[in-house]
Parts: C-alpha cells; sequence; structure tokens
C-alpha cells in the first residue's frame, strides 16, 4: 500500500506525505500532546509501559505539525495516487486533510482504529457521507460474509458496525482533544470533526442513513 498526497498551495508552496501501511516512525523527541498518557482515550486497550506514546497520534504528528496553522477553509489543490489511480481535486484544507487524517489514522497500529484498516486499503479520497455510509456497509457486510463462510455467526444487523463507530468516536473525540491545543489554525480541528460526524453518523443514524441510500439505490 502506498498512497502519496501532494498538495499546492496559490503562493507556490507544495506539501507532500506518503502514507504505506505501516506505521510511521517514531520521532527521536515526539511532542507531549503525543504521549499515551496525555488526553487517553476512555477505551483505549494499551498501557504506557508497553506503548509510552499514543500511535495514532504519531501517526497523524506530520500533518498536524505542518499545517496547524492553516485556515480550514483556504484552497488547495490537493494530487492523490495510489498504485492503481490519480486522484485531482481543488478543494478546502478541511476536507483535504479529513481524507489525509483518517488513512493516517487507519494503518497508525492503534487497535480500535485498525479495524478500519480494510478500508484503508481500499482508500477513497474525499470521500463524501453517503460514500462513507455505503463504504463502511459494504465492508461489514464482506466480513460477515467471510465469518459465515469460516463457521461463524454472521452479524447481518449491523450491530457490531454501530458498536464499532462508537468505540471510533470515542477516539475521534480524544484525538481532537489531543491536538487542539497546539494548532493556531483550524485546518486539522476541522477535520478531526468532520471525520468526528462521519462516524457518528453511523453509530446514531444509520437506519435513516440506509433508508436515504435505498431511495437512491431504487431510484426513488
Amino acid at each position: 500500500m502506498n498512497v502519496h498526497y501532494d498538495f499546492r498551495f496559490a503562493d507556490g508552496r507544495h506539501v507532500a506525505f506518503r502514507v504505506s501501511g505501516e506505521p510511521a516512525p517514531k520521532p527521536q523527541k515526539p511532542p507531549a500532546w503525543t504521549r499515551l498518557d496525555h488526553c487517553k482515550c476512555s477505551n483505549c486497550p494499551l498501557k504506557a509501559e508497553d506503548s509510552p506514546h499514543c500511535p495514532a497520534a504519531l501517526a497523524i504528528l506530520p500533518v498536524v505539525e505542518a499545517f496547524g496553522g492553516e485556515d480550514a477553509y483556504a484552497k488547495v489543490d490537493v494530487e492523490v495516487t495510489d498504485d492503481r489511480r490519480t486522484y485531482r481535486k481543488q478543494t478546502s484544507m478541511e476536507e483535504a486533510l479529513r481524507s489525509l487524517l483518517g488513512l493516517n489514522m487507519a494503518v497508525s497500529g492503534c487497535p480500535i482504529l485498525g479495524e478500519l484498516r480494510s478500508m484503508a486499503i481500499h482508500h477513497l479520497p474525499f470521500a463524501s457521507s453517503d460514500e462513507f455510509i455505503m463504504r463502511s456497509v459494504s465492508h461489514y457486510l464482506l466480513e460477515q460474509y467471510y465469518a459465515k463462510r469460516a463457521g461463524e455467526t454472521p452479524d447481518w444487523d449491523l450491530k457490531g458496525l454501530v458498536a464499532r463507530n462508537q468505540k471510533l468516536q470515542l477516539v475521534n473525540q480524544a484525538l481532537w482533544q489531543r491536538i487542539h491545543a497546539v494548532c493556531q489554525g483550524d485546518s486539522n480541528l476541522k477535520a478531526l470533526l468532520n471525520f468526528f460526524s462521519m462516524a457518528s453518523s453511523v453509530s446514531v443514524s444509520l437506519e435513516s442513513q440506509l433508508r436515504k441510500l435505498e431511495a437512491r439505490l431504487r431510484g426513488a
């Protein structure tokens, strides 16, 4: 897995990131806000003696440092290239960072966010809320199909998907608290809030979201 994000600004700046399927190497002196016990997620299964720093915080650290002072609504040209195709879009920093941060977190090594890894492998940049719901449900149902083939009891009612996204909400909230004090601008914060709202839509209003998708699939 290799995904390249290239940001080009109107003032000539060019910032690039590469995301692989492996956790990013830890810097020599990570900032205090990345320590595991700083704003630790209430449902985090890790222990500080085994993992002194939060894997998700370390994963998003380069992005937070690069764009911590940016305006969320500033326009930027973004090119995303993976092993199969290239995506290009002129969009807001908020939307671009939501996409990049979500990918970074999913492959960070966090045991909770790691449940999104299968979606990260088939990363879709700039996904809308409807696309997020469609992909979340589709991936989850495929997992249940393979569970049935393995002789396990599948969850066709999506109860596990709702529970998964409830756990993700707690992680997103804690990550937002972590970076709140270090971001002079609001692009990273709004991106995380946007990502958080998508996870919320799965756990809080999944049924209504599915009804909307059903109407569109049926051509209503």
